[in-house]
């Protein structure tokens, strides 16, 4: 489900550079794809940390279950935290490392890149 979602944060920062290049050109185009992959290749990482911590919690027994799902709870957490953190490092990263970054194109693609995340985990294909 999480890669699915990065996968769609990913086509979103394309879908975002083409319209930017059509728009403003190429250098609204290449902030668009350092903006996308900015905000998520952290969201990648972290659902590559809850899949492991899901096949980590499936291989315990039952009796070490809550002390696995505790553990989970607070992995989960400091995850969340090093995403965001690494997100606003990266966008500075871009900011302060590509003189020629178009403001517009930076600001929606951070915006549709992470609108995406709610709108594919509410639409379920079961």
């Amino acid at each position: 489900m999480m890669f699915r979602v990065v996968l769609a944060q990913f086509i979103t920062s394309l879908i975002v550079a083409v319209a930017a290049a059509a728009i403003a050109g190429g250098h609204a185009a290449l902030t668009s794809l350092l903006g996308g992959l900015a905000c998520s290749l952290p969201n990648g990482l972290f659902a590559l940390n809850l899949a492991l911590l899901g096949q980590r919690r499936r291989s315990h027994g039952a009796g070490e279950r809550s002390a696995v799902a505790s553990a989970g709870a607070i992995a989960i957490l400091i995850g969340e935290i090093c995403k965001v953190a690494l997100m606003v490092g990266l966008l500075a990263l871009v900011v302060w490392g590509y003189k020629d970054v178009v403001w517009p194109a930076l600001i929606t693609v951070v915006g549709a890149v992470l609108l995406v995340q709610p709108v594919v985990l509410a639409w379920r294909q079961d």
